[in-house]
């Protein structure tokens, strides 16, 4: 990743300087939470809004007040939904979509679906009750299942399928529970919330989208939370997203400097 990045700004800087054209830093995940706004057409998000962003670097659950005001309410403890996607996915030993493994795992979890499955034990449900995250138990318990299976010769497609649907079913209840406890979270303080953007590259999962609908109706019947997405192709790192949020900064003409550097730990408050 500061490999990347560092391209990236690099470029960026240079262009700029060659162009004499301002230059803007943006937070990575400012550009995932402002995408919606963007893209919502009749649905976009009014402030304050809930923010879920799900990828293969974070986790994160925020209050959004303004296009440069967050506020963190839950962050994973340990490793990200995405990275937890990946590994269990190459666990699994799937091929991998053009999308990369995670993605693997979500058709996976698709085809068949009249496929008999063996009833496997259920996984964790760590840190219940608490606006925190931690996907790493849910790997390790799988790890640890297959290593099980494997002795037992039982590591077979029908094995797999099970395992791989009820991984995908536990993690994204985890950010069921904690989406739930967020929006509990603002009504006890008279937080007036309507609206909940989902972003980043794991929320083009199809099953994810789903079950958040399914969870917020389950929450309250009668609030009619706006449960707002961007199109998949732009839930993953895209260009869009991040010219997009450097925008209220450039009209207001704040700009940086062509010395800029990378900020690998940023977080989203301090913006």
């Amino acid at each position: 990743m500061p490999g990347c990045l560092s391209v990236g700004m690099n470029a960026a800087k240079s262009l700029a300087a060659a162009l004499k054209k301002p230059l803007v830093g943006v937070h990575h995940m400012q550009g995932h939470a402002l995408t919606s706004i963007l893209t919502g057409g009749t649905d976009e998000p009014k402030y304050p809004f809930i923010t879920l962003l799900v990828s293969g670097g974070h986790t994160l659950l925020l209050l959004a007040t303004a296009a440069n005001s967050f506020r963190i309410l839950a962050t994973t403890r340990d490793e990200s939904i995405g990275r937890s996607f990946d590994k269990v996915s190459k666990l699994l030993e799937l091929k991998w979509t053009d999308l990369g493994p995670g993605d693997a795992l979500e058709k996976f979890c698709e085809e068949d679906p009249e496929m008999e499955c063996p009833s496997i034990p259920p996984l964790p449900h760590p840190l219940t009750g608490q606006l925190a995250y931690s996907f790493s138990a849910f790997h390790s318990h799988v790890k640890a299942f297959i290593a099980e299976q494997e002795q037992q010769g039982n590591f077979q497609l029908p094995m797999k399928k099970a395992i791989a649907r009820a991984f995908q079913t536990a993690v994204v209840a985890h950010l069921e529970e904690k989406l739930v406890l967020s929006l509990a979270w603002c009504r006890e303080r008279n937080i007036s919330v309507q609206d909940v953007v989902v972003s980043g590259g794991v929320a083009s999962n199809k099953f994810l989208r789903s079950r958040l609908c399914e969870c917020l109706v389950e929450f309250d019947p009668t609030a009619a939370y706006n449960l707002v997405f961007p199109p998949p192709e732009l839930c993953t790192d895209n260009a869009v997203m991040i010219a997009w949020a450097s925008m209220h900064r450039f009209l207001a003409d704040e700009t940086d400097p062509y010395s800029l550097e990378l900020r690998p730990k940023w977080s989203i408050e301090e913006l």
